[in-house]
């Protein structure tokens, strides 16, 4: 018997992960936690790695997909404000881990610092646009950082240099438990100017990608110079559904989960797509969101 001594009040068993999730679906957590400091963040981990249980972070949800069957081990939220400090010296921007992704674009542009307006529109957190080294447009988040403190499974918080991270085209070397802040170089430019670029790009993201919908990002990776949603529409797969779950008309890359969908439609419709691309255009698509 897994024991939670001391952390009773925020330690909470069968969460329902649904709620916390963009494509609103899936099971419950086994243990669910939202640490409201570093050091209680800490003492979780450190109780989780005695008691040999398995912890994810779950920042926004906005990338995720959750299995019917739910997910064993704890599940933290970065959610207090302890987590999401955004602090501006110049040209470098320290942010914590569980802060908005989209609040550090805005107060970035605002502050008349380039680098991160390309993320407009982006969903998650800092810490989970790290993990997987969100970008758009050419460019990623990873290429402005100069370190991450992270905390590994024991609970040890470690400072990562620029140097001792890899990045490469949606994934990262900082694959510890937990990204606990960031700091970034950016460049100084109009504010005026990078305001216009913002909008720009947010402009395209709404006219092509599905709004409003309960859906997550991107399903699939783009291939080495092809993209996956123009291989999957070249399939004649826009409109497919399985169940509840419906290959989007907008961009073929997303899945839209209707009321009825359940986690284990958009799973088969998933394998669905991959195997109608293989064997049509000879690609075999990897994932891009996450599954649980």
């Amino acid at each position: 018997m897994i024991s939670w001594t001391g952390f009773e009040k925020i330690v909470r068993q069968g969460e329902p992960l649904a709620m916390h999730t963009w494509f609103q679906l899936g099971g419950l957590a086994e243990y669910f936690a939202e640490p409201e400091n570093p050091d209680q963040l800490i003492a979780l981990l450190k109780r989780s790695h005695e008691e040999e249980v398995e912890v994810r972070v779950l920042g926004q949800g906005s990338n995720i997909l959750i299995r019917d069957e739910g997910v064993p081990g704890l599940i933290l939220r970065l959610t207090s404000m302890e987590f999401g400090k955004i602090e501006i010296d110049g040209h470098r921007v320290t942010v914590g881990g569980g802060a908005n992704l989209g609040r550090l674009v805005t107060t970035s542009v605002h502050r008349g610092l380039a680098g991160m307006e390309m993320l407009v529109g982006i969903p998650g957190t800092v810490g989970g646009a790290l993990h997987g080294n969100t970008g758009a447009h050419g460019g990623d988040i990873g290429q402005w950082i100069a370190s991450a403190t992270v905390i590994t499974t024991t609970g040890e918080a470690i400072e990562r240099s620029r140097d001792d991270l890899v990045f490469g085209y949606r994934e990262s070397s900082l694959d510890e438990p937990v990204i606990l802040a960031a700091t970034f170089v950016l460049e100084e430019d109009d504010p005026r100017e990078l305001a216009k670029r913002m909008q720009k790009q947010w402009i395209l993201k709404r006219a092509n990608q599905p709004m409003g919908h309960q859906s997550a990002g991107c399903i699939f990776k783009n291939p080495r110079g092809a993209s996956a949603g123009a291989l999957i529409e070249k399939c004649g797969l826009k409109g497919t559904r399985i169940g509840g779950a419906v290959i989007s008309e907008r961009h073929a890359n997303f899945i839209v989960a209707e009321p009825d969908c359940t986690g284990q439609d958009v799973l088969r419709l998933i394998d669905l797509v991959r195997s109608q691309v293989e064997d049509r255009m000879e690609v075999r698509l990897e994932l891009e969101i996450e599954i649980w």
